[in-house]
Formats: structure tokens, sequence, C-alpha cells
């Protein structure tokens, strides 16, 4: 058992369960024991860690070609990874800003219509996969 609620006498819907130790698991359980009126859901359930294999590479040929009539687009395009299901795509107006993010899954393009057609935008990705993430490409400037 990883974590015993069945005595908890507080309301938790949005209840966190963090461990003292990491634990190695392929599957989990979770089961309800008792509702006071008799109806249960469970509308999320997050599970935080790493698989114990290697993490993505580095994504190759990253692309970004603004659009030449409406700046405010982007056609995003980089070199699909064999061991990554995901990308995160992280731009920003300021090279060391990179605030926003996009994550893209099962793809290795992404039209990008997010964009203030007088403004420079900087982007860089990482890939990831469930042992990790990749290390996180250069920056690149987009005028």
């Amino acid at each position: 058992m990883i974590a015993d609620k069945r005595n908890n006498q507080t309301d938790v819907p949005h209840d966190y369960v963090e461990l003292a130790q990491p634990i190695k698991a392929r599957y989990i359980k979770h089961e309800n024991i008792h509702m006071p009126t008799g109806k249960y859901a469970l509308s999320g359930l997050r599970v935080f860690g790493f698989g114990a294999g290697n993490k993505p590479a580095p994504v190759k040929q990253f692309m970004v070609l603004r659009g030449e009539k409406d700046k405010r687009g982007a056609w995003i395009r980089w070199s699909p990874s064999s061991d990554a299901y995901a990308y995160v795509i992280y731009y920003g107006t300021q090279p060391d800003k990179l605030y926003n993010s996009v994550m893209v899954h099962d793809a290795n393009e992404y039209w990008f219509k997010a964009m203030d057609k007088e403004k420079t935008y900087y982007f860089s990705i990482e890939a990831v996969n469930e042992n990790g993430i990749s290390e996180r490409l250069k920056t690149i400037q987009v005028n």
C-alpha cells in the first residue's frame, strides 16, 4: 500500500500525496472504501516520475518559418525523434523569457498562430518520453 486514507475525516477534493521515498511500480490501484453519499467519482489521477530507460535524444533540424504576408503565424517543424512521444515548444518575446509553451503529441510540425505581427519572437524545443526530457535546443530568433 502506497497511501492509506481510509481513516481520513477531512474533505480533500484535490488531494495531493507526496511520498517520502520514491517507489518503482508498473501499475497502481486506486480503491474507494466508503462514500457517505454512496456516489463516488474520480475526475483525474496523476502519477509523477520517470521510467528506467533513457531520456530522448535532443531534437534536430528545428525550424520556425514565419509567414510573409501574415506575420501572426508560423510553421514550426523538426526532425522526429524515434524515442519521444511528445515535444514541448517554448516561446516568448525575449530570448531568456520563454514563459509560454505548447505540447505537441505524435507529430513533428505545428502551425503556430499566436504572434503579434510587429514583435520578434524566440523559440526552443525539447523532446519528452516516459523516461525524462531531452536537453532543450538553443533558442532561435524569428523576426
